[in-house]
């Protein structure tokens, strides 16, 4: 708000008092800059800016598949088999975690000194992991780099938010996209190779030269970016409960059925934590003068419409890529290595799909109808698995190929929609709330899935079965094994059908952009 006694000596008729952001953009005090900043940046720069944050992007990828082909190494190394699966589970906490975090901060103390802040941690947590001499300091680097790295990808968000204007956004979201998929194709590949040949610490050690590049390329690059001189406090008891709130829900989800039974006292625990965690950050959302999470966003349709879709359609994918290599090994008698082969369309091919759904974006006024089309198709596709999941193993690939295309339409739509809804000072805060809800709908979809094959085979929570026991022991007892990942891909359709509600119910705002817009309202 503007001060009372600065306003009285202007004189009337005085044109208002004007800013000059980094873009360039001259703009009224104390107001959110408008569509013209973002023409401010030549093809140019938007690319150059592009490269500065596509390698902390790559690192944030690829480390999520790298780490997986190095835990056996590592486990037998450091004499700790039991509790290596929190290698994995300490950097998807912190992660999840701060990702809301980030969103916040970039708002108040800038994108490009929150970017480096980020870097700075995953490469820290990068060196701990390297040298760490036993599991401990192996799981708590991990940990770090997960302060580090959840911020990665939400902010390469934020700051391409930043510098194009939504209706252009989907074709440059599509270029991240396409980075995040090669990284996470490569990590297993790299990841294999150096545990086969070189010492798992380096895993570790080659995130260091990557990264310290990344962070020149940040220093020089985002020195552009806009900001939009508004102060903005941070509610710190707010961000404490939502962190420990998440922590607590995402150790149920992930323990649930696995470590503990579903019904267990540790798991009923867990949830009625997170329940009274979230209970005393909603009373702080409504009493904080200004809130960790502003409700303006919050009550926003589109904003929750949209994070379900993208929630639910991110959540989807990653519970696919976690189940389907067992079922190539148990039904079409795979073997690890051809499984992550045939797993490949599914990974590749939601890149079409985003570069399909972002020229929809730039062209059509109503940008929804391309993800309803191709997602509808999806959810028949995952339909006709579940009814036949027995059918030929060039089918199913063919199927989850065209499930994947559809999955990739959703998120640039949804992603773009919710930045295109709030203030443009408020984007960090909305990208930071969607990014926050992919993770923790994908660890709910990916606890689902898990539990519906551990419960058909007869996996007790807290067994030490692998993939080699479960076909053994279906083997000889006869079980028609199809029959338990129909339930799977069942399960499948079900949040598939969700996103293409969600989608449904999100209001069709005409896009800030360069190009002129057509009110979808209004167009035939």
């Amino acid at each position: 708000m503007n001060n009372p006694a600065e306003a009285a000596q202007t004189p009337p008729g005085s044109p208002p008092e004007r800013k000059h952001d980094t873009l360039g953009t001259d703009r009224p005090a104390g107001d959110a800059p408008d569509t013209a900043a973002f023409g401010s940046l030549e093809q140019r720069d938007i690319l150059t800016v592009l490269g500065g944050i596509s390698v902390g992007l790559f690192l944030a990828a690829i480390d999520q598949t790298i780490v997986a082909a190095a835990l056996p190494t590592s486990g037998h190394e450091l004499a700790d088999f039991e509790h290596l699966s929190w290698v994995i589970t300490a950097y998807l906490l912190t992660s999840t975690a701060v990702a809301p975090l980030y969103g916040k901060l970039a708002d108040i103390y800038g994108r490009r000194g929150t970017m480096l802040v980020g870097l700075g941690g995953f490469l820290a947590g990068s060196a701990v992991c390297a040298l760490a001499p036993n599991m401990l300091t192996l799981v708590l680097g991990r940990g770090l780099q997960g302060l580090g790295g959840g911020g990665l990808l939400p902010l390469s968000q934020i700051i391409l938010a930043d510098i194009v204007p939504p209706r252009e956004r989907g074709r440059y979201q599509a270029y991240l996209a396409v980075i995040w998929t090669a990284a996470g194709v490569a990590g297993p590949v790299i990841g294999g190779a150096i545990a086969e040949h070189l010492h798992w610490s380096v895993i570790f050690w080659i995130n260091l030269p990557l990264g310290l590049v990344g962070m020149v390329l940040c220093w020089t690059t985002l020195k552009r970016l806009p900001h939009y001189d508004q102060r903005h406090a941070l509610d710190a008891l707010g961000a404490g409960l939502m962190v420990a709130a998440a922590v607590s829900l995402f150790l149920a989800l992930t323990w649930g059925g696995v470590r503990y039974p579903w019904l267990s006292l540790p798991i009923a625990a867990l949830v009625a934590l997170s329940g009274i965690l979230w209970a005393a950050f909603g009373l702080r959302l409504a009493t904080a003068r200004e809130p960790f999470l502003p409700l303006s966003i919050l009550a926003d349709p589109v904003v929750r419409m949209g994070c379900i879709a993208c929630a639910a359609a991110v959540g989807t994918t990653l519970g696919l890529t976690m189940t389907i290599p067992l079922y190539y090994e148990m039904v079409h008698g795979l073997s690890a290595a051809q499984s992550g082969l045939a797993l490949i369309p599914l990974v590749v091919m939601t890149p079409p799909g985003s570069i399909i759904s972002s020229r929809g974006m730039m062209h059509l006024a109503h940008y929804k109808r391309v993800p309803i089309a191709f997602m509808t198709v999806s959810l028949i596709c995952a339909l006709w698995l579940a009814f036949a999941p027995d059918m030929p193993l060039g089918w199913v690939v063919t199927l989850l190929a065209v499930i994947a295309l559809g999955l990739g339409t959703v998120f640039p739509v949804a992603t773009v929609a919710v930045q295109n809804a709030v203030p443009l000072n408020q984007v960090g805060t909305a990208t930071g709330v969607i990014n926050f809800s992919r993770a923790l709908a994908s660890a709910l979809i990916v606890a689902v899935m898990s539990a519906i094959v551990l419960a058909g085979f007869g996996v007790t929570p807290g067994g030490d079965q692998d993939a080699g026991d479960l076909i053994r022991a279906a083997s000889a007892a006869g079980q028609d094994q199809a029959h338990v990942f129909g339930f799977v891909f069942l399960a499948a359709a079900v949040f598939l059908a969700v996103t293409i509600v969600a989608l449904l119910a999100m209001e069709e705002r005409p896009l800030r952009g360069s190009r002129p817009n057509v009110d979808p309202k209004n167009s035939k």
